[in-house]
């Protein structure tokens, strides 16, 4: 049977992962965004968690690329066949009319690059496309009603950008979008690993480095992993011990470049808004947010109450597909 209803979606289109939220279904769909190319032929031979697997482990004619860079489309024909398969994937094909999608974009992103993301949708096979920034979608999948004049603040950690906003009467009265954020975590990572133990390691190893004992303030106890890799000076296999400890030290820089956005954010805050956020608190979303110790670093950096979302994970494509509705309400108010 076809679907005669129509499928409100909403889509957080990351650099690192994609997830699509259906109205009434919630999250339905989460994969990283990644494709696996063939060159001989440019054909795609698998998308999302398939295609992330083979990051580092494919033949040469082979190789797995990431469509979106730093927040943006930086190959746009790859960008909309991924989009399109996971509509596919997530609503099926079997719906009589188009999807009416609702898709999220970094808050400093270029006229430009707003009219990629949204071509990009409509060749994807949506009927309807609005574009709502990050730090926007964030708040409302958080659950914080924007549309009264009260100030939040929200800071959203993705996989390519940090975006930092003050939200009130449904929308950013101070924002900022930086270019740091969960991949340069993981840079950071390698980079230290090639420094500080003459070992190379690769994307996925540094990944999984940051999520089992990365951490931004201390533990209350050190915790260790053995990581492996190749020895950079006998080019063999080795294997090291490291510590979490050392992770403080690795992942230092980056964390203090999105604290320092923070500030710069709270300084160009209206005196009004700033004391609404220091009643409120500030509260934080998105993968990068998940950081072990990273909110309480926050709170001791700017004196503020900073806590995490219910799911920092899904704020922003929650945030995104509910964005319609609200859009929907107001044109009927009009």
């Amino acid at each position: 049977m076809f679907s005669l209803i129509s499928n409100d979606i909403g889509i957080d289109l990351g650099t690192s992962s994609i997830l699509v939220y259906i109205k009434g279904r919630g999250v339905v769909l989460k994969e990283p965004s990644v494709v696996a190319v063939n060159r001989d032929n440019d054909k795609i031979l698998a998308y999302g968690e398939d295609a992330r697997l083979m990051l580092g482990r494919t033949p040469e004619n082979i190789v797995a690329v990431r469509p979106l860079r730093k927040g943006v489309i930086s190959d746009y024909t790859r960008t909309e066949q991924m989009l399109k398969h996971f509509i596919n994937k997530a609503v099926g094909k079997r719906t009589l009319r188009k999807p009416r999608l609702s898709v999220c974009i970094p808050s400093g992103a270029t006229e430009v690059e707003k009219k990629a993301v949204e071509d990009a949708a409509y060749h994807a096979g949506a009927r309807d496309v609005t574009i709502i920034e990050e730090p926007v979608a964030a708040a409302i999948g958080a659950g914080i009603d924007i549309s009264k004049p009260q100030g939040n603040m929200i800071i959203d950690i993705g996989g390519g950008t940090s975006d930092i906003a003050v939200i009130a009467l449904d929308g950013p009265v101070v924002s900022e979008s930086i270019k740091i954020a969960g991949d340069d975590f993981d840079e950071s990572v390698l980079r230290y690993m090639r420094k500080k133990h003459n070992l190379l390691i690769g994307e996925r190893t540094a990944e999984d480095i940051k999520i089992n004992i990365g951490c931004a303030s201390k533990r209350p106890e050190n915790v260790t992993m053995e990581v492996r890799g190749r020895n950079l000076v006998t080019a063999l296999p080795k294997t090291v011990v490291v510590s979490s400890d050392e992770i403080i030290e690795a992942l230092a820089d980056p964390i203090a470049m999105i604290i320092n956005a923070v500030h710069n954010v709270l300084e160009r805050t209206p005196p009004e808004l700033a004391a609404d956020i220091y009643e409120r608190g500030i509260v934080m979303t998105g993968g990068g947010s998940l950081l072990y110790g990273l909110d309480k670093l926050m709170q001791e950096k700017t004196g503020i109450n900073t806590m995490l979302a219910e799911d920092p994970l899904t704020a922003v494509a929650i945030g995104t597909g509910r964005f319609i509705d609200i859009s929907a309400r107001d044109e009927e108010d009009l």
